[in-house]
């Protein structure tokens, strides 16, 4: 990603977003930026920071300051303090037998960026991916409390792929899950780059631990089973979500601009492992 101002924009987005994968409201939100201040130009960094602060007022949150220090590589993110009711916050291990399984963004942000650090990707490729990736999840200031109280679980999906933050869902109460290859939401030319063979280092890394864990992997394609390990920069929501609320929950996401997040699976009885299949 060449401008600075995006690259703030992305790194604040992902910051912001543990905050709101608990339900929570972002209120203060501090920098942490590394900077080679004797190879970049201090414009560059300006860049950065407008970008992240942009964001930061976007969620209605207040930046209070940050801390800064010297390195070979430009580095940024946020230290992000939030707000929930109690009864309100939504845990990484409340789903329930039969919840449905709702993605908020697509898939392929690994893949895409991949290609075009080697100059492989399509323009509108990677703009879409950037698009996705500045996005903010923001749905819990979107809900109402009845749509909101069907959500019995959540995270968000970031370094460990889909599949990897599925199994965190899955680390208790007996229950696996089932997830629909056909249903899965995807940024356009990203099959085509895993097909191409441009997996990230954390693709890989990701397909080492968690795909014995995974039944169904021979009835997909390998560039669809890439999907699930691709690990995302700024990922979508993961819900897990009461069957009677998932059609009210789609709707409020499409109306609020996730305008690609889909059902793309649903949990059942078992041990903590995952199925694939191509549909229900």
């Amino acid at each position: 990603m060449d401008d600075p101002a995006l690259f703030g924009e992305v790194a604040a987005a992902n910051s912001l977003s543990d905050v709101f994968a608990k339900g929570g409201r972002p209120r203060v939100a501090l920098n942490v930026v590394a900077f080679p201040l004797s190879c970049e130009p201090i414009e560059v960094l300006q860049s950065i920071l407008q970008g992240g602060q942009r964001k930061v007022i976007e969620a209605g949150a207040i930046l209070a300051g940050g801390h800064s220090v010297e390195d070979r590589e430009p580095k940024y993110g946020l230290v992000v303090f939030g707000e929930a009711r109690r009864d309100d916050i939504w845990r990484i291990d409340g789903a329930e037998e039969g919840d449905i399984l709702i993605l908020t963004k697509p898939l392929g942000t690994g893949l895409i960026s991949t290609a075009a650090k080697v100059d492989m990707a399509k323009a509108e490729h990677m703009n879409a991916a950037v698009e996705s990736m500045r996005r903010l999840n923001d749905l819990p200031l979107k809900l109402d409390d009845i749509s909101k109280s069907y959500i019995h679980a959540c995270t968000d999906v970031t370094g460990f792929g889909l599949a990897g933050h599925l199994f965190n869902m899955l680390s208790s109460k007996g229950l696996s899950a089932e997830i629909y290859t056909k249903h899965l939401p995807v940024i356009p030319g990203a099959l085509e780059y895993a097909e191409e063979g441009f997996v990230p280092g954390g693709g890989y890394r990701n397909r080492k631990l968690y795909a014995p864990q995974i039944g169904g992997l021979d009835e997909i394609s390998p560039a669809e089973a890439e999907l699930l390990f691709d690990p995302q920069t700024s990922g979508g929501l993961l819900l897990a979500v009461h069957p009677e609320g998932s059609e009210m929950i789609l709707a409020a996401c499409r109306a609020s601009g996730w305008h690609d997040a889909a059902a793309i699976g649903r949990f059942i009885r078992g041990d903590g492992e995952i199925a694939v299949k191509t549909q229900p």
